[in-house]
């Protein structure tokens, strides 16, 4: 990227909490926590301060279906920050007292999103979206999931995880191609090939999850299946999506809350995994309007497959590509979305050939994909705060089928 006197470096294993079963539920995290305690020659300490003590940054991620590694350095630190990446990847310590620590430490990590109204939501539409499968599971775990972790168990999941064919080093900034071929065969010579894993097809089952608790506010998340990453409807879906709820001009944020102020926080979202995908809606209101609120949602989505007007089509077509290409601007976001596509189309794409696919949409596919949407006659609410919003998780679901 011509002018940047940076670089961006993510390591990104293809895989992630997707690939655990019941009893692993929680380790691809743990493990991200736990190779920052000592990796190669270096401890805890060690990996931080080297990378600081170039003008450094390092941080990691945990998702469903991939799991990053990111370093944010002068162009001179490639060789150190690809060292450092490579070495939390492949050669972590893994010391029992330091797992017996980051046990408790994830162990709060799992209290405060317990304790935090708008984490807690998602995870109770996520896991009423895909209950009893990987994708229905906190990537964070229970207590008792990462309890059962062992430094040998760790080590054996590792290799499962970060197997070499499942591995991308992607760089964007003041980087050299050559350089950064020469160094990361060297860096990553030793990685060896994990099993072939071929995660289980996802099903949406969906339902209603009404929870009280006493709250100033109720938090809603309403969900309808969607879409895969894959799917040639995607940018249908995305556009969808913009139009429902994407910004100030969607009919979401005009209809509940300029016109009937329904709400404060409101949003339309889409979660896309390789072969599944989400629609989700947002939303943080007072209780006695949860209900309503389901009731405009659920006639918003009816009435958008029913019509897209043309300037709605236009508006929402630039505001995908314009967050498309923002996103392109930084360093670390293209290198974490040029990893992500080579993982899921086995190649980059390019801005020009993303903007082609997007304005190639018709108010014919939003149709198209918002009926496959309902198709199902299946949906999710879920509904957190005080006991007068309850209704709406079954109100949602009712506005919509019948």
């Amino acid at each position: 990227m011509p002018g940047l006197e940076t670089i961006a470096l993510s390591v990104v294993a293809g895989r992630g909490a997707r690939s655990e079963g019941t009893a692993e539920n929680g380790w691809s995290h743990l493990l991200e926590h736990m190779v920052f305690k000592g990796a190669g020659p270096r401890s805890s300490r060690d990996i931080v301060e080297a990378i600081e003590a170039e003008g450094g940054q390092i941080n990691a991620a945990t998702g469903y279906e991939r799991t990053s590694y990111q370093v944010r350095a002068l162009r001179d630190g490639l060789t150190l920050g690809l060292q450092v990446c490579a070495d939390l990847v492949l050669r972590p310590t893994l010391d029992a007292e330091d797992l017996a620590r980051e046990k408790q430490v994830v162990g709060q990590e799992i209290a405060e999103a317990a304790d935090t109204p708008d984490d807690l939501v998602f995870e109770m539409a996520q896991t009423a979206a895909f209950e009893g499968q990987p994708l229905g599971r906190p990537i964070l775990g229970t207590p008792e999931s990462i309890g059962h972790a062992t430094p040998d168990a760790l080590e054996a999941w590792r290799r499962r995880l970060y197997g070499a064919d499942s591995l991308v080093v992607s760089v964007a900034g003041a980087v050299d191609e050559a350089q950064l071929l020469d160094l990361a065969e060297r860096a990553f010579a030793d990685a060896a090939p994990a099993p072939t894993q071929t995660p289980e097809a996802a099903r949406f089952v969906g339902g209603a999850r009404p929870q009280a608790k006493k709250l100033e506010q109720a938090n809603l998340v309403l969900m309808l299946p969607a879409v895969g990453a894959r799917d040639p409807d995607y940018f249908a879906l995305r556009l969808f999506a913009e139009i429902l709820g994407g910004g100030m001009a969607s009919r979401l944020f005009q209809e509940a809350r300029e016109r009937r102020g329904l709400a404060y926080a409101v949003d339309a979202y889409v979660e896309t995994y390789a072969d599944v995908g989400l629609l989700g809606i947002f939303a943080g209101c007072a209780a006695r309007d949860a209900v309503e609120f389901a009731k405009v949602a659920a006639g918003e989505v009816a009435g958008l497959i029913a019509r897209v007007e043309p300037q709605e089509l236009a508006r929402a077509k630039a505001q995908l590509k314009a967050s498309l290409f923002m996103a392109r601007e930084s360093a670390l976001a293209r290198a974490e979305q040029t990893a992500a596509q080579v993982l899921v189309f086995d190649r980059p794409l390019s801005a020009a050939e993303l903007a082609v696919q997007i304005d190639e949409v018709t108010a014919q596919d939003l149709g198209r994909i918002g009926e496959r949407m309902l198709s199902e006659r299946r949906s999710v609410a879920a509904v957190l705060g005080p006991k007068t919003a309850l209704a709406a998780a079954e109100t949602f679901e009712k506005s919509l089928f019948h």
